[in-house]
C-alpha cells in the first residue's frame, strides 16, 4: 500500500453529547503537490497531486470499510466506517472526514499518545492509505509529466484514481528521503514503474 501526504487541517472539538467522545474533522485537498525529493545533486525533483474525486470509488462504495488509523498503523485504530465512527465526503476541492473517538477507546494507549502529540502541536498532517487499481481496470489511473519550465523541471505524478483505505493523522514531517527513493519513475508514455515490494517496516510513510 503507497501512502500520501498533506499538512491538511485537523480539528479537535469535544462532544460532550456524546457520553464523552471526542470528534477528529479534518481534510485531504486535492490539486496540492507534495514534493517528494528535491533530487539531490544531480537528479530531478519529484513531485505528486491528486485528481479532483481521485479517491471517490472506495468513499462512494459503502461496502468498503475505511479506517482512521494513527501513523498508518492498523494496530492503532482511531476509527472506522464499518463500526460507525468515521464518515467520508468527497469533493472537487478535497476528501474530507469526520470521525467519533468513543470514550472506551479513548482509553487504549494509542489513543492517549495520539491526543498527547495533537494537543502539543506535533501531529497535524493527514496521510491517505491507498493502492493504484490493475491497469486492466483502469488504464489512466495515473500519469507523469514534466514540470512547467516556468515553474520548475521536476517529474510530477498526477493520480486520477486511487483505492482510499485507511487515512492516517500524522506528524508534519517531511518524507524520509531513503525510502522517498524506493518510488521508481518513468515519463516514458506518461507512465510510471512501481518499485519493488518492501516490508511495511521498511516502507515509507510520512
Amino acid at each position: 500500500m503507497l501512502t500520501g501526504f498533506s499538512d491538511g487541517t485537523i480539528t479537535l472539538e469535544e462532544r460532550a453529547s456524546r457520553g464523552g467522545s471526542r470528534s477528529l474533522q479534518g481534510s485531504f485537498p486535492y490539486n496540492s503537490r507534495a514534493t517528494f525529493s528535491d533530487g539531490g545533486r544531480t537528479g530531478r525533483p519529484r513531485k505528486e497531486v491528486f485528481a479532483p474525486r481521485a479517491f471517490a470509488h472506495n468513499v462512494e462504495d459503502k461496502d468498503v470499510d475505511i479506517r482512521l488509523l494513527s501513523g498508518h498503523r492498523f494496530d492503532k485504530p482511531l476509527a472506522s466506517r464499518a463500526s460507525g465512527t468515521l464518515e467520508l465526503k468527497d469533493g472537487d476541492d478535497a476528501l474530507t472526514f469526520r470521525a467519533e473517538i468513543t470514550p472506551e477507546l479513548q482509553e487504549a494507549s494509542w489513543v492517549r499518545d495520539f491526543f498527547a502529540g495533537y494537543s502539543a502541536g506535533l501531529i497535524r498532517g493527514i496521510s491517505p492509505g491507498f493502492r493504484i487499481p490493475p491497469k486492466r481496470v483502469a488504464p489512466n489511473a495515473e500519469k507523469v509529466t514534466e514540470e512547467d519550465p516556468r515553474e520548475g523541471m521536476a517529474l510530477v505524478r498526477t493520480i486520477f484514481e486511487a483505492l482510499l483505505f485507511e487515512i492516517s493523522v500524522v506528524t508534519a514531517a517531511a518524507y524520509p528521503d531513503a525510502q522517498v527513493e524506493e518510488r521508481n519513475w518513468d515519463v516514458t508514455g506518461g507512465g510510471v514503474a512501481f518499485p519493488r515490494r518492501v516490508h511495511p517496516a521498511q516502507r515509507w510513510r510520512a
